[in-house]
């Protein structure tokens, strides 16, 4: 594939400013910090501009706070400016990386996602009879910096776009010359495309049938458990001596008849289920909704609107039956 030219007048174009505005607003209008941009919106894309060309951006400022989402993260959003900054320069080298990955990763893609995930992962296990699944441990936080910077120099040329990616990349690391922040849309871009060569890596082996990577959660199929063992062997050296990470202890061989837990997805041949913490996702959020309801503080309309996300989380499973369940131990409020 042929490397592309960026420059920083493209990043800076006030028309690929405006649509990086526009993306980074979207559903946002409404918070002070982007109200306020908004406010002069025409006078601060000048500045920004400006600040791209002076090989001023991103300016690197971070508000970080907690999730629990099943479990506990640390996320880094940027400031407002930083974020429009991001949609700029991934408006220029998004579409370079997308038509540059292989079709079995799924994560952050238009047209894909998770249940695009589980539905491949579903096929497969009809189709093969043994799996192997990993997930690296503490991936964003060990992305090397320097080798992230050099795949990505393979898709991109030019000293000033080189010099900007090392920019927004030395604007947050958990040690030196390691990790992106999660929160931001270039590490989203960066870190699937960190393990692109993973990818190809396992289409090239004879021995795996096919396989799906949701980000850094990888499955494999084979026709044998002495062939999956063979393939976690290699994927194992390939991290460890080409992207200097590391696969968690509990990495999984198993016959696909007696199904996966995927990306929230409890995925046997026959049934797509809901996983533990998708239903106790479900109940959280369900709860959540009806306490501010019950509190006087959203209205019924709001309620049935809040109801229809809370479903979101049972999209593209067989969870009827479990939701009926669930209604019946915990009745919802009369309204």
């Amino acid at each position: 594939m042929k490397r592309v030219r960026i420059n920083l007048e493209q990043i800076a174009e006030l028309s690929n400013l405006a649509l990086a505005l526009h993306r980074a607003a979207r559903g946002k209008r409404c918070r002070d910090q982007v109200s306020r941009f908004l406010q002069q919106a025409e006078r601060n894309l000048n500045q920004l501009a400006r600040d791209i060309l002076d090989e001023r951006m991103p300016y690197g400022d971070f508000r970080s706070f907690i999730i629990h989402d099943p479990k506990r993260r640390t996320i880094h959003a940027a400031c407002f400016e930083d974020r429009i900054f991001h949609h700029a320069v991934m408006n220029q080298a998004g579409p370079t990386l997308e038509r540059a990955m292989l079709p079995v990763s799924f994560a952050c893609r238009p047209g894909l996602g998770v249940h695009r995930a589980a539905d491949a992962v579903q096929r497969h296990i009809r189709r093969f009879d043994w799996y192997g699944k990993i997930d690296i441990d503490s991936y964003f936080a060990c992305i090397d910096n320097g080798i992230l910077l050099a795949i990505l120099m393979r898709r991109f040329k030019g000293d000033a776009f080189e010099a900007q990616l090392q920019r927004i990349l030395a604007c947050y690391n958990t040690i030196p010359g390691k990790g992106l922040p999660i929160g931001s849309l270039t590490s989203q871009y960066f870190a699937n495309y960190y393990l692109d060569g993973l990818d190809r890596l396992l289409d090239a082996m004879p021995q795996v049938r096919a396989h799906v990577r949701y980000m850094d959660d990888v499955v494999w199929w084979c026709d044998g458990g002495q062939q999956v063992k063979i393939v976690l062997q290699r994927v194992q050296e390939w991290l460890t001596e080409q992207r200097q990470l590391a696969i968690k202890p509990a990495w999984q061989i198993q016959k696909s008849k007696h199904g996966i837990l995927f990306c929230g997805y409890r995925i046997l041949p026959g049934v797509m289920g809901m996983s533990l913490r998708r239903k106790r996702r479900y109940q959280q959020r369900r709860r959540y909704w009806e306490h501010q309801y019950l509190q006087g503080l959203i209205t019924p309309v709001q309620l049935q609107t809040a109801y229809a996300a809370v479903h979101a989380v049972t999209h593209g499973t067989d969870s009827e039956g479990w939701r009926k369940m669930n209604l019946l131990q915990h009745p919802a409020p009369v309204v």
